[in-house]
């Protein structure tokens, strides 16, 4: 096996940790939030209102994890949170304008870091990196969807 030779699910280990150690460093000076937020408040926008139930399924994710991460950017003034029209049991998260503002300012940083890709990969080799990683995604039934979602 050419992956267990190279030691692949090693080095995408340590990759991420890094990728995702540096990112979180440069997200919180630039908008004071860590990725996992960042992640989460981009699903938020993308939305008209998004129940914490639909986050938890989306992200693979127990509701009470979600619910820590709510709490963490309510507390922060980055979403309202409101009881469900529809569903009382429910809560439907909305970015506010500040939220938004933070969303907005750590999109450089996250640019800075998929440029450390793009330098290390010519593109073709990304688009195949890409596709294969979504392919890994299917397989272990992490990816519902044929698109990530990304910032």
């Amino acid at each position: 096996m050419i992956a267990s030779k190279h030691k692949m699910f090693f080095l995408l280990q340590r990759a991420a940790h890094g990728l995702k150690k540096k990112a979180d460093t440069e997200l919180l000076d630039a908008g004071g939030m860590s990725t996992a937020q960042a992640v989460v408040m981009s699903i938020i926008a993308g939305q008209e209102g998004v129940s914490q139930s639909y986050l938890a399924n989306k992200l693979m994710q127990r509701e009470s994890a979600i619910t820590t991460m709510a709490n963490r950017l309510l507390k922060a003034g980055y979403i309202t949170r409101m009881r469900s029209d529809t569903d009382g049991r429910a809560w439907v998260l909305k970015p506010t304008n500040e939220g938004l503002v933070a969303l907005d300012a750590v999109r450089e940083p996250f640019a800075s870091i998929n440029a450390i890709l793009d330098d290390a990969f010519p593109p073709e080799d990304v688009e195949r990196i890409a596709d294969g990683l979504m392919d890994v995604l299917r397989q272990l039934e992490v990816l519902e969807d044929a698109e990530a979602d990304h910032i």
